[in-house]
C-alpha cells in the first residue's frame, strides 16, 4: 500500500515537474505572438500615419466620384493574367520532374493571396505550402524552399526593373537605399549559392540536426527533409533554371506594372507605363517588413511615395491608391474563398458516397 502511495506521488511529482518545465515555454510563446502583434500594429499605425498626413480629404473624395471606373475592366483581367504568371512561375521553380500540376499549384496561390489578405505577416505564405500538399502531396520541405526562393528572386527583380528604368524615371528620393538592398541581397545569395554548389544537402543537413532531438524526428527522416531542400532550391544551383524563372518573375511584375497603369488612366493621372511600374516596384518592396493584413497603411503609404516622384498631389494620389488597393485585394479574396469553398463542397460528396 505504501508503495503505491509512492508510485502515485511520483507521478504528481513528475507530472507537476512537467507543468513547470511547459510553463516558461507557453510563456516565452505568447511574448513572442504579443511582440509580433505589437510590431505590426506599430508599422500599420506609422504607415497609416504618413499615407493620411496633410491629405485634403474633400479633394480625395471629388477624385473618387470623377474617375472613370471602366478602366477596372481591363485591369483587373491584366492582374488576371499577373496572378496566372505568379502560379507559373511557382510551378517552375521546383526541380523538373518534381514538379506539381498546374491546377493545384493556383489553388494554393489562391489560398495564399486569400490568407495575405486576412492575416498579418504574410501568413499565406504557410497556408499555400499546408495547401500543396493537400492537392499535390509535395513535401513541406521543399515546398518551404521554393517559398524561400520565390522571395529572393521577388526582390532582385524588382531591383533590376527599378535600376533598369532609373535613367527614365524622375528623382525617385529612396533609390540610395534600393542600390544598398541589393548589394546585401546579391552578396547574401552569392555566398548561398557557393555553399550550396560546393557543400550541396551537407550544410542544411547540419542546420537541421537539432530536428534528431525531437521523438518524431529520426535521422532519417531529417535527412529526407535536407534533400528536399535542396530539390526546392535548384533554381538557385542551375544556372539556366535559374535564368528562367528570374525572366518570368520579371515579366509577371511588369504586367502588374500595365494593371496599375490601366488604372491611372481612369483617374485621369496623364502618367506614363513606366510610372505602373513604379507604383509597383514600390509596393512590392515595401512588403519586405512584416506587412499587416492585406499590407493596410503599407500599401498606401509605398503607393504614394513612388506618386510623389511625379509631382501628383497627394490627395488625388490617395484615391487612386485607395481604390488600387481594393482591386489588388478583393478578386483575391474572392477566388481564395471560392477555392476553398469548391474543396469543401467536394469533401462532403466524397463523405456522402463512402
Amino acid at each position: 500500500m505504501g508503495e503505491r502511495v509512492s508510485t502515485a506521488g511520483d507521478r504528481v511529482e513528475r507530472h507537476s515537474a512537467v507543468r513547470r518545465r511547459r510553463a516558461p515555454v507557453s510563456w516565452r510563446r505568447t511574448a513572442r505572438r504579443a511582440g509580433m502583434w505589437a510590431l505590426i500594429g506599430a508599422i500599420t499605425v506609422l504607415f497609416t500615419y504618413l499615407a493620411l498626413r496633410d491629405v485634403r480629404y474633400g479633394d480625395t473624395w471629388s477624385a473618387l466620384r470623377h474617375s472613370n471606373y471602366w478602366w477596372l475592366i481591363p485591369a483587373v483581367a491584366v492582374l488576371a493574367v499577373h496572378i496566372a504568371m505568379r502560379a507559373f512561375r511557382w510551378q517552375i521553380v521546383f526541380k523538373e520532374g518534381r514538379r506539381p500540376g498546374f491546377g493545384p499549384i493556383s489553388k494554393a496561390t489562391l489560398v495564399g493571396y486569400l490568407f495575405n489578405c486576412i492575416l498579418p505577416a504574410r501568413a499565406g505564405e504557410a497556408a499555400r505550402i499546408l495547401a500543396l500538399k493537400q492537392y499535390a502531396g509535395t513535401s513541406y520541405s521543399e515546398t518551404t524552399a521554393t517559398v524561400v526562393v520565390e522571395r529572393v528572386f521577388d526582390v532582385l527583380s524588382l531591383l533590376v526593373i527599378l535600376f533598369v528604368m532609373a535613367p527614365w524615371l524622375p528623382h525617385v528620393s529612396w533609390l540610395r537605399s534600393a542600390e544598398f538592398l541589393a548589394l546585401g541581397l546579391a552578396i547574401v545569395l552569392a555566398c548561398l549559392i557557393a555553399v550550396i554548389a560546393r557543400y550541396g544537402e551537407r550544410p542544411i543537413l547540419w542546420g537541421m540536426r537539432p530536428l534528431t532531438r525531437l521523438r518524431f524526428f529520426d535521422r532519417d527522416r531529417v535527412e529526407q527533409m535536407a534533400a528536399n531542400v535542396v530539390h526546392g532550391l535548384e533554381s538557385l544551383r542551375n544556372v539556366r533554371h535559374g535564368l528562367v524563372v528570374f525572366a518570368v518573375t520579371t515579366m509577371s511584375w511588369l504586367v502588374l506594372g500595365v494593371c496599375f497603369w490601366l488604372l491611372m488612366i481612369g483617374f485621369h493621372l496623364h502618367l506614363s507605363v513606366l510610372a505602373g511600374v513604379l507604383v509597383t516596384v514600390a509596393i512590392g518592396l515595401s512588403f519586405i517588413v512584416p506587412a499587416p493584413p492585406a499590407g493596410v497603411g503599407l500599401f498606401e503609404a509605398a503607393g504614394l511615395a513612388a506618386l510623389s516622384s511625379y509631382g501628383i498631389a497627394k490627395s488625388h494620389a490617395l484615391a487612386y491608391v485607395l481604390v488600387l488597393h481594393v482591386t489588388n485585394v478583393l478578386p483575391l479574396i474572392i477566388a481564395g474563398l471560392v477555392v476553398l469553398g469548391l474543396d469543401a463542397r467536394r469533401t462532403r460528396r466524397t463523405l456522402a458516397t463512402a
